[in-house]
């Protein structure tokens, strides 16, 4: 994911907020640092909220066996708040995207809009940079 910088790739984040209900979007990587973030979301909090949203999917990681006799591998992790949800889910080797929402989102659509933009998002990231 180096090369590139927060405000080439908010424009895709911007995306998955098309669903009613939600609110912003940041793409992280594993040790914290914000690789991009949607509009209406100001960038120191949204570095904030990539740093604290690496530790949740660490903890996340480690209550594996919680669920499964072996380790399972972590897919997606949903909290739950009185006022809306916040969706977190792998987006390529060492990367993750983010999402929160209202209460009454259509939580369904939000994860299916959220892989659909991995889907975009690993190609854009593995594609080789156009010669000047």
């Amino acid at each position: 994911m180096t090369g590139h910088m927060p405000d080439e790739l908010g424009w895709m984040l911007d995306e998955v907020l098309r669903v009613p209900e939600a609110r912003h979007a940041i793409l992280l990587s594993a040790d914290g640092m914000l690789r991009a973030h949607s509009q209406g979301i100001e960038r120191d909090e949204a570095e904030r909220q990539a740093a604290a949203l690496s530790g949740l999917q660490s903890i996340s990681r480690t209550t594996a066996e919680f669920c499964a006799q072996e380790a399972s591998p972590w897919q997606q992790t949903l909290v739950e708040f009185v006022d809306g949800y916040v969706f977190l889910v792998a987006a390529g080797t060492g990367a993750y995207l983010a999402v929160s929402a209202g209460q009454d989102v259509d939580m369904e659509a939000v994860t299916y809009s959220m892989h659909k933009l991995v889907d975009r998002l690993g190609k854009e990231l593995t594609s080789p940079p156009r010669p000047s």
